[in-house]
This record gives structure tokens, C-alpha cells and sequence, in this order.
């Protein structure tokens, strides 16, 4: 395995059902407070994850499609390089958009920089109406007011499952240890997550494909995140 990963997410559309299962794990998996309805009409929606839902062809042969869309973990990031303090950064490492919530002031740049709009800022302290604060996952911080928050691609399970008992970085195991929750969670397969820098792992396998594209990849962002076009749809326009 080469020493610094490159963690890459395929998401193929023809499987994808939109059934928000993806969305749901990623709020439990990484402490992402709900937004009441009075926010969301406010356009303060906090959903990490988005299912764009879009129609294709003509009435009657017309079909429902769905897009999940998070975080592309740009390999030329666009958010990285606005923010005055550094909360947005690049892991060569891991091949990822980090980002650190303590050093965060709310300055916002980095979401109006970001072309996927995929950053979202914590308008509010979060709330967890009873059960839901007995499920908070002790291995994420759970961010006050005034950060921007983002996918991480479950930085948090990378660490865990890398670490030797010496608390040093070891090879992974084998591919398919390490799932994201919202792979772990679809249920008809749409999202494939794995190391695209180990030639054995079942993303580098995949890639390159005839069905290959990624959002607005004419800016040149580099994105990590591979989409497979699902019938004539072009998600790469």
C-alpha cells in the first residue's frame, strides 16, 4: 500500500433509490444536529449529505434520478486557500479537505468559495431532544455555534482503524475494513469507498470507467468523489 492514501468515493446512479439512508447515518455517525423547520425556510439546513432528485425523459417513459452530493474532497480545493485561519486544510496524508472546528471563527469564506455548496455553517448551539443526545458518537467533537461543518469522509473511523495499540499509524488490513457510515449504511450498494492508491482495493478496480464523471470538473477542483452516469444522464455538465 502506498504510504499516503488517497480515500476515494464512487457513487453509482443507477443503484442510488434516494431513500435518505445515507443522510440519516451521517447525521448519527458524526453528531449532526437537526435543523427545525423555521431554520430550514431560512435556508439553514444542515444535512451534510443532499439527495438531488431530478426527472429524466418525457411523460410517459419518465424516470426519477437521484444524486447524493457531499463534500468532493478537492484535490485543488477551493475553500482551502480563503481561510484566514487555517481551519480548512489539505491532508496529504489521508488525500482529504480536513477541517479543524477549534480554530473555525465563522468567517464563511470557505462556503461561498466552495461550488458544490456542500459547507454549512452552525447557525445555532445544537440541540438533542431526548433519546437522541444518548446516541452522540464520543469520537466527534460536537461543534458550537458559528462553524462551518462538512463531510469528512468519517475521518474519525480512518483514525481508528489505522492505529496500531501504539497509537502509530499501521497499513490498513485488508480492503473493506473501513466503510464510511453512509456506505455502511446504503442498502442497494450505490456508494463504494476505498483507498484509490492501493491497486488491490475494489475503487481502483473500478476506476477508470466508461460511466466515470464528476461535478463541474471543467473548474478544475480535482474532485475525489466518481460518479457513474446512470443511463444517458451527463452529471459531469
Amino acid at each position: 500500500m502506498a504510504e499516503n492514501n488517497k480515500w476515494t468515493m464512487i457513487v453509482d446512479l443507477d443503484k442510488c433509490t434516494g431513500c435518505n439512508a445515507c443522510v440519516v447515518a451521517c447525521h448519527a455517525e458524526n453528531n449532526v444536529p437537526i435543523a427545525n423547520e423555521e431554520e430550514v425556510i431560512k435556508g439553514r439546513g444542515l444535512h451534510w449529505i443532499r439527495i438531488e432528485r431530478y426527472w429524466e425523459g418525457e411523460y410517459p417513459d419518465i424516470k426519477a434520478r437521484f444524486l447524493p452530493v457531499f463534500c468532493q474532497q478537492c484535490g485543488n480545493a477551493p475553500c482551502e486557500p480563503v481561510c484566514p485561519t487555517y481551519a480548512s486544510y489539505h491532508s496529504d496524508e489521508e488525500g482529504l479537505n480536513g477541517q479543524i472546528y477549534a480554530r473555525c471563527v465563522g468567517t464563511r469564506y470557505c462556503g461561498n468559495n466552495c461550488p458544490y455548496k456542500v459547507r454549512f455553517f452552525n447557525w445555532r448551539a445544537p440541540e438533542f431532544d431526548e433519546p437522541l443526545n444518548q446516541q452522540l458518537n464520543p469520537d466527534v467533537p460536537v461543534r458550537g455555534a458559528g462553524v462551518m461543518e462538512k463531510c469528512t469522509f468519517c475521518i474519525q473511523r480512518i483514525q481508528r482503524v489505522r492505529q496500531t495499540p501504539e497509537g502509530d499509524y499501521g497499513p490498513m488490513t485488508r480492503d473493506g475494513d473501513l466503510q464510511t457510515a453512509c456506505t455502511q449504511a446504503c442498502p442497494s450498494d450505490a456508494l463504494i469507498f476505498g483507498n484509490l492508491n492501493d491497486p488491490e482495493s475494489r475503487v481502483s478496480r473500478m476506476l477508470p470507467n466508461d460511466r466515470q464523471a464528476r461535478l463541474l470538473e471543467h473548474l478544475g477542483t480535482e474532485p475525489a468523489v466518481y460518479y457513474l452516469k446512470g443511463g444517458t444522464t451527463n452529471v459531469g455538465e
